[in-house]
């Protein structure tokens, strides 16, 4: 299908959603209406007992974002994507949805009341920062976000510019990278029924207007913003106080994700190497070390580049880790720290997913010696002709060795087939969530909420969400609120699953 089509067909699909919610009464949310029904089993498995992760070192709390998991699409900014609070243990589950406009709500947050927070950069309509009820799934705030022509070449349902990455302060404030190359902050008010925009910083003075976009903006220990673009390879800062911008350029690479943040430093990987970078006396970033990954130079099905798919993560005991782009694909664990005294700075290369049909697009889940990783490979443009064909399975988990000289795969799930849900782990209840596609007979594209065990990496159960592109999540993050609920946005909306 081409771009110009599949953007007119949706949007045929979500004015025709928002359509129907505006004729919905206010006190009852319009469902996300599926298009066709899955042959599968409403439910599969059983509801699991909790048996709690122990002994998990807490990541560090960075003293501008919200408290840990609510500020970012990865919890904190080590991106862990794990909790400390619970998730649905699958007993008597409750699915609930509501139908949105424009709904590609990529990461989800909670504010100091566990109202969700969230930034739509969707098309066709411009990007759209909600706040959202938790419960009912009632918009109670917007604030439309400038829109600007995408760079040449950029795939319309890859692109996360304009909101993508966001991230939410202590005061529950939004800071959002616009499409025009600008940081802003929306303020609440009237008890979280009104956006304001309160500061806009211009970043296009550096930055290439035609050609590039910030990916993601986050702020360092000292209250530093860094920035990064995904074309151009620039990796900036902004002193929110002055509004003085420094930069460099990692020339001939890009940076597709998003970046993580310790008080030692800030990591990026770009399509080619991982960085730790530190800002200088003049707050510019300085490279503290680099170091190589294999790449096979393949963007493959399901990647938005050619490069590693994943934001860093960081570990407890000074190491940060990602995947690589070589055929098979690795997880790769690095040492953070600057001196090595003798130490190699790469720990270990682990094999996932064969050698010809692995690829991720989401960062790895980080909790103890723990790595979780997502295969992404064969996702499809869902607005085209492949749309809602199943991709490979995959799910593995790779440990770092108490000796910390290696890795070892602990267990790998053949089954689970998650196209690009960014996955969570609840500490408390020892599961971790996905939003998978298995195969249907009938050949109806039926997406279910999935939980795996993170000791043996099985199944413990699925429930069906719906079918068809308004339950596409399309990269979208899992979440999981304060109560337990866990919530994800698709095409169509935002869903909720909880315990009954």
């Amino acid at each position: 299908m081409r771009a110009g089509v599949a953007k007119r067909f949706l949007a045929t699909a979500v004015a025709g959603l928002a359509t129907t919610c505006a004729m919905a009464a206010a006190a009852e949310a319009a469902p996300i209406v599926s298009v066709g029904v899955s042959s599968l089993p409403d439910f599969q498995g059983q509801a699991a007992t909790a048996k709690p992760i122990k002994r998990v070192p807490r990541p560090e709390q960075n003293p501008f974002m919200a408290p840990n998991p609510n500020s970012n699409i990865h919890n904190d900014t080590w991106m862990t994507d794990a909790y400390r609070r619970a998730g649905p243990l699958g007993q008597s589950l409750e699915t609930q949805s509501e139908q949105k406009k424009s709904a590609l709500c990529g990461s989800i947050t909670f504010d100091s009341e566990g109202r969700i927070v969230t930034v739509c950069p969707s098309i066709p309509f411009p990007p759209e920062a909600r706040i959202i009820d938790p419960d009912t799934l009632e918009t109670t705030a917007t604030y439309e976000l400038p829109d600007a022509p995408d760079p040449p070449g950029t795939k319309e349902y890859q692109n996360f510019a304009g909101g993508g990455y966001f991230f939410l302060d202590r005061q529950d404030r939004i800071w959002v990278a616009t499409k025009t190359n600008h940081l802003y902050v929306l303020e609440q008010r009237q008890s979280g029924t009104e956006l304001v925009r309160t500061r806009d910083y211009d970043l296009g003075g550096v930055l290439d207007e035609e050609q590039e976009r910030i990916s993601s903006a986050l702020p360092d220990f000292d209250g530093r913003i860094w920035f990064v673009t995904r074309r151009g390879g620039k990796v900036g800062t902004l002193n929110p106080a002055t509004g003085r911008i420094r930069l460099i350029r990692l020339e001939g690479e890009q940076i597709q994700n998003s970046f993580a943040v310790a008080s030692n430093g800030v990591y990026v990987v770009s399509s080619e190497r991982l960085y730790r970078f530190k800002a200088d006396d003049r707050g510019r970033p300085r490279v503290v070390w680099q170091s190589g990954y294999k790449d096979s130079g393949i963007v493959k099905p399901g990647q938005a580049d050619a490069g590693s798919g994943t934001t860093p993560t960081i570990l407890k005991g000074g190491y940060v880790a990602i995947t690589d782009n070589a055929r098979p694909m690795h997880v790769v664990v690095y040492r953070t720290e600057r001196r090595l005294r003798g130490k190699r700075r790469k720990v270990c290369e682990v094999p996932v997913f064969g050698r010809t049909q692995g690829a991720t697009e989401n960062s790895l889940i980080g909790a103890r010696r723990s790595l979780i990783v997502e295969n992404n490979y064969g996702y499809q443009d869902p607005f085209g002709p492949s749309s809602g064909h199943v991709t490979r399975p995959g799910f593995a988990r790779v440990d770092i060795d108490r000796d910390g000289r290696g890795c070892h795969r602990v267990w790998t799930n053949r089954t689970v087939r998650a196209p690009t849900v960014v996955p969570k782990m609840s500490l408390k209840t020892g599961l971790i969530y996905t939003y998978t596609r298995p195969p249907d007979p009938t050949r109806n594209q039926g997406y279910f909420w999935t939980a795996l065990d993170y000791r043996t990496g099985e199944t413990a159960w699925s429930k069906y969400a719906g079918s068809g592109l308004p339950y596409n999540n399309n990269y979208a993050g899992l979440s999981l609120g304060p109560d337990g609920t866990a919530y994800l946005a698709v095409i169509g909306g935002i869903l909720a699953l909880r315990d009954g």
